[in-house]
């Protein structure tokens, strides 16, 4: 009963943590841009934002692992959280709107593994997938949802008024944690771990980091995180950008019908996905997902009508569903009782912001130079790399997640 209540309580985090991040977007850059900030001291001030959320993956995910209560952990990211988007509506000044970036960076890089450490601790290793699934369900319809009400808290009220709607909206995800419960187990015996091993908060062996790099599975879905993100990030704004150069009034309709759109896809095809990683195996189910990258740049580079940006953008709703779930899946085969599941989830976020990073950078240099095609064409070869990779070298993981455990972590009440 406590654990079915815990497991609804989880959806609901999962729902409004996403209306929080929501209000950090492309709000931010609208609100800015509201207050005379020129188009180069944002970019600058969202890269501030970016740096500080790369800087943070690794340490704030090692930061969860050492912290017994997971609950703790992530109510103080939400805090923390509730104090960016004050930050961003008490004054659109460099001081308050560089702290509130900085503080958001870390701040999500807490949240994202301790949301996972909490849904590896309310169910087995082999209901993960199932759990990750629904937590990226909740996470979409959210997102989309309060993508739509911000929009008409920022065009009947202000755009001020969005981050503190953003404010507003933390707090009953704070209740929704608050309602979510689980013993801990009976650490290990101080005596039966072996000599090399550490004991971490949960009652795990942790291994050293050496041994956890020395795992190819680790490495080579890293690699393909980064090509991932190498080839998925630029594309809607690209797609955007060639949009607004060839539309009227209705150009933030289609854009906005973009980012929404794929949300309830994901929300579709996030449970779906969880099962089927569990009885097809992690590599089918992430070549499916992949395989719709190198697809999407390419009709985005053969679309004339920006009217079809919409069904070709429904693409990135399965390529979302499956990297949502997959990454903090594939972090649990790859580290899952071993003391370093968060950290593992920060290293493949600090992949995915590489990736990111240089895909703006690399696509709108080739654009400029070479066209907005042969842009979607460079985007088109790193998704294929990345389906090459997967195919080719990225082993099976799911053994490892279903093999009988005899301790299991678990979140402290």
């Amino acid at each position: 009963m406590v654990i079915a209540r815990s497991l609804r309580a989880l959806d609901w985090l999962n729902f409004f943590v996403a209306n929080v991040q929501t209000g950090f977007g492309p709000f931010i850059a609208s609100y800015l841009a509201a207050n005379k900030w020129t188009q180069g001291e944002i970019g600058l001030m969202l890269s501030v934002g970016t740096i500080s959320a790369m800087a943070s993956q690794l340490p704030a995910g090692a930061l969860v692992d050492a912290m017994r209560n997971k609950k703790f952990a992530a109510a103080s990211a939400i805090v923390a959280i509730i104090a960016s988007a004050l930050f961003l509506a008490a004054s659109p000044t460099f001081v308050p709107v560089f702290a509130a970036e900085v503080l958001h960076g870390f701040a999500s890089c807490m949240l994202v593994p301790a949301m996972a450490a909490i849904s590896y601790a309310l169910v087995s290793r082999a209901d993960l997938g199932d759990r990750l699934g629904r937590n990226a369900r909740w996470a979409s319809i959210g997102s989309a949802l309060t993508a739509a009400l911000m929009g008409v808290f920022g065009e009947y009220f202000s755009l001020r008024s969005v981050f503190f709607l953003t404010a507003a909206l933390a707090l009953p995800a704070l209740v929704a944690l608050s309602m979510i419960h689980h013993d801990m187990p009976p650490k290990i015996a101080r005596g039966s771990q072996k000599p090399d091993k550490t004991i971490t908060p949960e009652g795990e062996e942790r291994v050293s980091l050496r041994e956890l790099l020395r795992d190819r599975r680790l490495l080579i879905f890293a690699a393909c995180v980064v090509l991932f993100h190498l080839s998925n990030a630029a594309m809607l704004n690209l797609a955007a950008g060639e949009v607004t150069a060839h539309m009227g009034d209705n150009v933030q309709l289609v854009i906005a019908a973009c980012i929404i759109v794929p949300q309830f896809l994901v929300a579709a095809m996030s449970p779906w996905v969880g099962r089927q990683a569990q009885r097809w195996g992690r590599r089918p189910v992430l070549i499916l997902g992949f395989a719709a990258l190198p697809v999407r740049a390419l009709l985005f580079a053969g679309v004339s009508s920006p009217y079809l940006l919409v069904p070709v953008q429904m693409l990135d709703g399965i390529s979302a569903a499956v990297f949502g779930v997959m990454l903090p899946l594939i972090a649990a085969d790859v580290a899952g009782g071993k003391g370093h599941y968060n950290l593992t989830i920060g290293f493949f976020g600090l992949a995915a912001g590489i990736g990111a990073t240089l895909s703006t950078a690399a696509a709108g240099f080739a654009a400029d130079r070479f066209g907005t095609a042969m842009s979607f064409f460079g985007l088109a070869a790193a998704g294929a790399l990345a389906v090459a990779l997967v195919w080719l070298a990225m082993p099976e993981t799911r053994e490892a997640a279903v093999t009988p455990e005899v301790e299991k972590p678990a979140v402290e009440a």
